[in-house]
């Protein structure tokens, strides 16, 4: 039988954590942005390098002013600012698409000789407008996709020795949680036919039930299921719909987004049901459904070898960068390169 097992309580909610991931992720990475320029200006003789955030994802600023990598991590090289008479000594410019407008009028005027600029996403093709004005503009991109100049996963599996295997009581078969729901989505039509074979728990905005900042995970965890699925099909993006609302909850993923083999990547092959295992979702809900105990557990073998890392906090991903040298993808990035058309790059 399933064992129970408390989950914490986490003190945020979907949007916090939302606009916390969408403004940490890319922030975490930049004080790496050292490792990917110059290596001779890291010595501790010379000026740290300056990465300028050209304008803020979100509209809460935090206060970087100073030499916060090494304050508050002991990071030395790395000036973090968000101060733009700063920009001719910048070695770096980051720039999120969520903040980009229309045309270049907000850019730099003037882009100083060896200064290289960052285009950040974490939203999937899909969802990013208004790529095809910024051909020859950015020199790296900082992405979830795996070749990305600088990659940014939503999270990962991380070795963890003492870890053992821990699964929350059942109470449901299969939960939910929808906020933006589009019936022309492939997700919803999926849903709608698999729902006519199973009962599922739905969860969110999108069915008028939104849950309390508090109750994500604990109400997921009640699940054997949960539908990890995305919003659109793409290579690499695999969400917090998967590392969060199932892994990190105790219960076992029905994934849709790209093929079996792309999350086999990031994930064990056993850990996870694809959408695509089955030839008709009729055969997908008789297998959930006809699930015994010990089959279900089998699921949770990575539970013995992992644990769940999700990238939700800049500051704990800094912790975790500062033993971690990245030093080996130095000279995988050009010098003075320029992405000649950014849509067709990341639609590919």
């Amino acid at each position: 039988m399933p064992l129970a097992s408390p989950l914490p309580r986490l003190p945020w909610g979907r949007p916090a954590l939302t606009a916390v991931l969408t403004a940490g992720l890319f922030v975490a990475t930049l004080w790496n942005l050292r490792f990917f320029l110059h290596p001779s200006k890291v010595s501790k003789h010379r000026e740290p390098l300056v990465v300028l955030v050209w304008e803020w994802p979100s509209k809460q600023v935090p206060n970087i002013s100073g030499d916060v990598c090494r304050e508050l991590y002991g990071i030395a090289g790395c000036r973090l600012t968000t101060q733009r008479w700063l920009l001719a000594r910048a070695d770096v410019v980051v720039f999120p698409h969520t903040r980009l407008q229309a045309g270049r009028g907000t850019l730099p005027r003037e882009r100083p000789p060896g200064q290289n600029w960052v285009w950040v996403s974490l939203e999937s093709p899909s969802n990013t407008k208004g790529l095809a004005g910024w051909n020859q503009t950015f020199n790296w991109v900082m992405t979830y996709r795996q070749d990305s100049d600088i990659f940014i996963p939503y999270g990962k599996l991380v070795p963890s020795p003492s870890a053992t295997v821990n699964i929350p009581t059942k109470t449901s078969l299969v939960s939910w949680v929808i906020s933006n729901y589009h019936r022309t989505q492939k997700r919803a039509k999926v849903y709608k036919n698999l729902s006519k074979y199973l009962p599922v728990n739905i969860y969110g905005k999108a069915n008028k039930k939104p849950l309390c900042k508090d109750c994500l995970l604990p109400t997921t965890s009640q699940s054997k299921f949960y539908l990890a699925f995305e919003n659109s099909i793409h290579r690499d993006y695999i969400t917090e719909k998967l590392w969060r609302n199932a892994l990190m909850a105790g219960t076992v993923p029905v994934v849709l987004g790209p093929p079996r083999a792309n999350y086999e990547k990031f994930i064990p092959a056993d850990s996870f049901i694809h959408v695509d295992d089955f030839g008709s979702l009729a055969e997908l809900a008789t297998f959930l459904k006809s699930m015994n105990s010990s089959r279900y557990q089998q699921f949770f073998a990575w539970q013995q070898r992992f644990r769940v890392k999700l990238y939700a906090d800049w500051r704990e991903r800094c912790w975790r960068e500062r033993s971690c040298p990245i030093c080996p993808a130095s000279p995988s990035l050009s010098r003075g390169h320029l992405y000649p058309d950014l849509e067709s790059w990341f639609n590919t």
